[in-house]
């Protein structure tokens, strides 16, 4: 594991997939790939407490996810309705803030009132900020903070509006963008997740299924992430030709 603060990632942004392979590969049912999906965002929780990651956004239910089953979708709702009632506790013990963003408002009202606990309770703790994206896309985020600000400045013209201005009405205004992206269950894209704050995220991509997330998957995406040269779109590792100019003369 990376000691160096230097490599470690602030904020970790993981999109959690594979959970209905993992039950297929064992002949069990959906539920069961997305209960054991839980226990793996306990135990990240609790490996980037260890390691000192600050901001764990996780991607939980998609604008998209909706377009399931209604049963499975149900079973999904069951399971966060418990996970919220059961690990506000180890939460508080842990000193994680929980958070929730996406659109609340097709959720039905028990789970919002859950939600809204969670992190009223939770609102002093400030060792792991867990933010669960619901109901999120990264489109909807975008959309909504372009409309807030034009809510907020309501005799400006969208011309007006900078990146800057944007950045402060997303979701996720609270937190860093996100250092490093991970994706388990094998595919290679974004899916909708956290769009405009993962622009310049490193991006990892592995094949293990989340439910079999381990602290030594998370600590290959550290060591991973340590070996990348993050330029943000510059050229630090390069001379430059100031540079040259100097050694020239």
């Amino acid at each position: 594991m990376p000691s160096d603060a230097h490599f470690l990632p602030r904020h970790l942004a993981i999109i959690m997939d594979g959970n209905r392979r993992w039950a297929q590969q064992r002949g069990l049912p959906s539920a069961a790939g997305h209960l054991a999906g839980v226990y793996a965002i306990r135990t990240m929780v609790r490996e980037c407490s260890d390691r000192g990651i600050e901001f764990l956004t996780l991607f939980a239910f998609s604008t998209e996810n909706w377009k399931r089953s209604s049963f499975e979708v149900a079973c999904l709702m069951d399971l966060l309705r418990k996970y919220l009632i059961s690990d506000v506790p180890d939460m508080q013990q842990r000193g994680v803030r929980f958070r929730m963003v996406g659109d609340r408002t097709r959720l039905d009202s028990g789970i919002q009132d859950l939600l809204a606990f969670a992190e009223s309770a939770t609102r002093n703790n400030q060792k792991v900020h867990l933010t669960l994206a619901i109901n999120y896309g990264g489109r909807w985020d975008m959309l909504r903070a372009a409309q807030a600000w034009q809510a907020a400045h309501p005799g400006d013209s969208l011309e007006a509006l900078e990146e800057a201005d944007l950045s402060a009405y997303l979701s996720t205004a609270f937190a860093p963008e996100p250092d490093l992206l991970m994706r388990t269950g094998g595919e290679s894209r974004v899916s909708n997740f956290m769009l405009w704050q993962t622009a310049y995220s490193e991006i990892f991509f592995t094949n293990i299924l989340w439910p079999d997330m381990s602290a030594q998957v998370l600590d290959q995406a550290i060591a991973w992430y340590g070996t990348c040269d993050r330029r943000f779109g510059g050229s630090s590792s390069f001379p430059s030709v100031s540079d040259y100019s100097l050694k020239a003369s």
